[in-house]
């Protein structure tokens, strides 16, 4: 149904499943030392399946080499580029400008998505990278409504642009940060950031010719967040930003779990498909944000904010507690596959035991779909048992689902 495109992260090839089972029509991958995220679990072999996996479905996968490069880079860089040429990728996302000269070189084929990281924050700059050779624009973070519709309504045709909707915020300018190079010597610019925006501080005061005179300054007990900032989320502003025409609608969150995703993609997912639909019946006005919020509160994470989108000058985007967590629900297991009946077999993420209520996370829907566990067995041996928890990784169970599930299926667990 949809015309606006739906793009989520693969941090894996299995979260690049799992995206495309709930409902994006692309996603984004790193390489695995040349992009932002080099600490993700996709290596060059499983973004090459990644890439077969999408086209075998009809979706894509675009591959960030968005570091800003020094010269030792470029080898690799440029056997990067080849490599992605031969596996077909969608498009090469990047921010260096000699990158992208590489990428025009070696493989002017391929499209060039720019990078958030490159701060497009104008119509100009969208136009100068139109003309060295880009296909799409990610905007800045940082941009509000106003500004992203008068870019909307000025570019050219064959420019396409997309943004983010839904993720993790930067303490810097659309993440181009030095403080983690600085205080931890990991460069976030070269995809080894260690987060210090999301470490507690404390302040110290103290008179310049008395050493002795120190005073801790606290916001609470623990100190103070200073730098931590809430998350994105433009839910409320899906009819806004498809009736602006943009092409692409963007969740961040490579490092993020399984549940994460397919709790987010889903809730985005349903949420254009109802909106879009309502638009062709000419209803827009009863699109309801709400019922999609509840379910993106359901996952971990920080406070929510539409940053600058509806209001260049908002102030409430920080997070000073630092906290990251739903204290209601929780990842509970993800199904591997159907073993007889109503039996499956699934890999555990928190303990489960017989009569906690479980929740289903159906595609292409977000009604509810609960269960309590009636009956778990070893996966060994058959043998009823109480209880289990995740000791190892991959730590599997059978459990009695009254429901028809594919492999892949995300079930979370009420607190």
């Amino acid at each position: 149904m949809s015309k606006v495109e739906l793009l989520a992260p693969a941090g894996s090839l299995e979260k690049a499943k799992i995206a495309f089972m709930y409902g994006a029509d692309a996603v984004y991958a790193g390489t695995a030392k040349l992009s932002l995220r080099s600490r993700a679990e996709l290596n060059d072999d499983s973004l090459e399946e990644t890439i077969k996996y999408a086209h075998s479905i009809g979706k894509k996968v675009y591959v960030a080499l968005n570091i800003y490069a020094n010269d030792k880079d470029y080898g690799e860089i440029e056997e990067q580029i080849l490599r992605l040429k031969e596996v077909k990728a969608d498009a090469i996302i990047a921010s260096d400008p000699g990158v992208i000269m590489q990428i025009r070189k070696l493989a002017p084929e391929i499209d060039i998505h720019i990078s958030t990281q490159a701060n497009t924050v104008s119509l100009h700059s969208a136009m100068f990278w139109r003309e060295f050779g880009a296909k799409r624009v990610i905007l800045s973070r940082e941009l509000s409504k106003e500004q992203i519709e008068y870019i909307m309504e000025n570019k050219p045709e064959d420019l396409e642009v997309e943004m983010f909707i839904h993720g993790a915020i930067c303490y810097a300018y659309s993440g181009r940060c030095y403080l983690s190079k600085y205080l931890a010597n990991r460069c976030a610019n070269q995809g080894d950031c260690a987060q210090p925006c999301r470490w507690q501080y404390k302040i110290t005061a103290q008179e310049v010719n008395n050493p002795d005179s120190k005073i801790n300054v606290d916001y609470d007990e623990k100190g103070t967040y200073l730098f931590s900032s809430k998350d994105m989320c433009l839910i409320k502003q899906i009819p806004t930003i498809i009736d602006m025409g943009v092409d692409s609608l963007k969740i961040e969150g490579r490092l993020k779990t399984d549940y994460y995703l397919a709790t987010v993609v889903r809730a985005y997912r349903n949420a254009i498909d109802e909106y879009e639909m309502l638009k062709s019946k000419g209803k827009q006005e009863n699109y309801d944000y709400t019922k999609y919020l509840k379910e993106l509160e359901k996952v971990k994470t920080r406070g929510l904010s539409e940053f600058y989108f509806s209001d260049s000058n908002n102030q409430d985007i920080h997070d000073f507690d630092g906290k990251s967590e739903n204290l209601d629900y929780e990842y509970g297991a993800r199904v591997i596959r159907k073993d007889k009946d109503d039996i499956y077999i699934v890999e555990i993420k928190n303990k489960l035991s017989l009569g906690d209520k479980l929740e289903i996370l159906l595609p292409n829907t977000i009604d509810e779909c609960k269960f309590t566990i009636e009956k778990l067995y070893d996966v060994k041996n058959d043998k009823e048992i109480e209880t289990i928890n995740p000791g190892i990784k991959g730590q599997q169970v059978k459990i009695k689902i009254p429901y028809e599930l594919v492999p892949g299926t995300i079930i979370r667990r009420k607190r």
